[in-house]
């Protein structure tokens, strides 16, 4: 009766989430529109950004040499020429927005609508500009490679923790210019102290840890930031992110491992959040207060990273790769050969 009811509740959830992303559609005014170039089996990437001109260019060309061909992404009022940027692209589609990130679920009923509204059909890669995925084989197989596999398994979607990348030193000193691999700054990340626990009624894992975790939240660890997410699914307009790309509904989207205790084959989102901007920024995100639901239980997290932090420590590992990352446990191929 219990698994009956919850099932129930659920549907009813996502029903009322699909139907918040038609009605914050209004949000969005179109830029550029390129859908109509979208083909049948086109990979898709959706964004919703704001001040990313320093990160966009690698974010585009590193995601289109993975193999995604079009890119849909919201512009949340930004002030740095991100939206002339993208708006050149010939493979973007751009809307702008200046509605609240908060009042739209973070962005979530912007991306569920645009999901439903051209997603359907396509595997779709649902992204923050601070991150890149990486899956096994990711210098040799290409995003149709994977889907491909997916698809002859019967799966319809590819789960990634995200992993926190940071220099060794100060973070304000790493120098990043606009085009550059984030990455060859920030090739340090903590390979253990993550925790994990199942979710109900969802069935979502809750993975935290990580330097932010260490450095941010050490006397409060249940705060610290979630970092499991399923930013890779083949997308049908009745389903619907939740929290995030944290967790999605129907709730069997969100299944990290196998029922009989196998591990699914699983990526990882390169997390390029501690670039030198991030110091800066800190100040301005916890005015705004538009990125948790409890802003001021953050307060502390913003004033730490402001005072320009030094999160490498003498356990830190440098990332050497996708191999690397697998050998740690912190991905599987999961029968993918």
């Amino acid at each position: 009766m219990a698994a009956w009811l919850d099932a129930y509740r659920l549907r009813w959830k996502r029903r009322r989430l699909l139907a918040r992303a038609i009605g914050k559609r209004h949000d969005l005014a179109p830029v550029v529109d390129r859908t109509a170039d979208i083909s049948r089996d086109d990979i898709l990437c959706f964004a919703v950004v704001r001040n990313e001109a320093l990160r966009l260019p690698w974010f585009l060309e590193y995601h289109r040499n993975l193999g995604v061909a079009r890119f849909l992404i919201v512009d949340n009022a930004s002030t740095d020429g991100t939206q002339d940027l993208l708006s050149a692209q010939p493979d973007v589609s751009l809307w702008r927005t200046g509605a609240g990130y908060k009042a739209s679920r973070f962005g979530l009923d912007w991306t569920n609508w645009l999901l439903a509204r051209y997603g359907h059909g396509h595997w779709c890669l649902t992204l923050d500009a601070d991150e890149a995925l990486v899956y096994p084989y990711c210098d040799t197989r290409d995003l149709r490679a994977l889907t491909g596999w997916l698809d002859g398994q019967g799966r319809d979607m590819f789960p990634a923790m995200m992993l926190d990348m940071y220099p060794k030193g100060p973070v304000a000193v790493q120098e990043y210019r606009a085009g550059d691999d984030p990455f060859a700054v920030l090739q340090w990340f903590d390979s253990a102290n993550y925790g994990m626990r199942v979710q109900k009624p969802m069935g979502n894992l809750w993975l935290q840890g990580g330097p932010r975790a260490r450095m941010f939240f050490a006397d409060a660890p249940e705060r610290a930031p979630t970092l499991n997410k399923v930013p890779l699914v083949r997308w049908n307009r009745r389903y619907a992110y939740v929290n995030s790309t944290h967790s999605l509904l129907p709730p069997r989207l969100n299944r990290f491992y196998e029922s009989d205790g196998g591990e699914a084959p699983s990526g990882l989102l390169l997390h390029s959040k501690f670039l030198n901007l991030a110091v800066a920024r800190a100040a301005e995100e916890k005015a705004r207060g538009e990125h948790f639901s409890n802003a001021a239980l953050y307060d502390r997290y913003y004033d730490e990273l402001s005072s320009n932090p030094d999160l490498w420590c003498s356990t830190s590992r440098r990332y050497d790769g996708w191999r690397g990352l697998e050998a740690l446990g912190l991905m599987s191929r999961g029968g993918w050969l």
